[in-house]
């Protein structure tokens, strides 16, 4: 049966599939990074825009930047279902927001959808938005309406409920309605821990759902970097990364942060946006090149 959110990948390598049969989990095949940029390529960048009237944050470039380089680097929106890749069809991000920032203060989630065309400023609008919408007390996302309605049954149906949605999953038979509203079926979740005066992390992956992919922003932070051979100390981001290492190798891995980088570097390459579509051709010449 076929899925709403992705297609399956039927002409890989026989070693590509076969390592979801050895590691059935993420939380079996989670590998960990890390990455850290001088931020003053960012600082720059945002106080330019905002002197043009653009209200950007870290949070901004961060994710135009993850969206551009998903968008280039097509095995990165992969995801495992039952032992089997699929290729999604669309680039989502999740993410957590607090309606407040007391201790109490309530919980939910938001999940950007992009095509992978949009420059930084669709972006930041698409952000935005999504974020005011969830931080209303007035309003209730998709996610929050699930939840409710799931968390109003007694305790055992509800339970029973859950495994029928995992294995609903599982063999294709999620209605589309739950997989766009669950953050959990998303290309990555990001966690914007600078918003929070909080370190960098290493996030788990979640079995349930199909994210492959999660970035924690830490707290800017005074490091000793070398440059011309001398040491300096600048102001630094801190990204801690957790990978699901069945949706593509190391050295694809390895080259999208280089990608990123660049983008991180240099914001402004964000602005345009990206012409020119991955066709579908090349996301399977890609796979067979493996």
């Amino acid at each position: 049966m076929r899925r709403s959110d992705g297609y399956l990948l039927k002409d890989l390598k026989p070693f590509v599939k076969i390592i979801p049969y050895v590691m059935e989990k993420r939380s079996d095949s989670q590998n960990f990074s890390k990455q850290v940029f001088p931020a003053e390529s960012i600082d720059k960048y945002i106080l330019e825009k905002k002197q043009s009237g653009y209200n950007f944050s870290y949070m901004h470039v961060f994710i135009a930047a993850y969206v551009r380089v998903i968008a280039e680097r097509p095995q990165l929106n992969r995801f495992v279902m039952n032992s089997q890749i699929y290729q999604r069809n669309k680039i989502y991000v999740s993410m957590a927001v607090k309606r407040s920032f007391r201790d109490d203060g309530e919980e939910t989630t938001v999940k950007f959808e992009f095509t992978g065309k949009e420059n930084i400023f669709e972006i930041a609008e698409i952000i935005d938005k999504n974020i005011a919408e969830a931080v209303s007390y007035n309003g209730e996302n998709d996610t929050d309406k699930l939840a409710e309605r799931v968390m109003s049954m007694p305790g055992f149906v509800k339970k029973i409920l859950v495994r029928i949605i995992k294995t609903a999953d599982k063999y294709n038979m999620l209605p589309k309605s739950i997989i766009e509203a669950s953050p959990f079926h998303t290309t990555m979740f990001f966690t914007y821990l600078k918003s929070i005066d909080t370190q960098y992390i290493y996030h788990h992956l979640y079995d349930f759902g199909t994210t492959g992919l999660f970035a924690a922003l830490g707290k800017t932070v005074k490091l000793p970097l070398v440059e011309n051979d001398q040491i300096v100390i600048k102001k630094c981001c801190q990204i801690g990364y957790t990978m699901d290492e069945r949706i593509c190798d190391g050295v694809y891995y390895a080259r999208s942060f280089k990608l990123f980088e660049k983008y991180i570097s240099n914001p402004k390459l964000l602005e345009t946006e990206l012409i020119q579509q991955i066709p579908k051709e090349k996301i399977i010449k890609e796979a067979l090149a493996q």
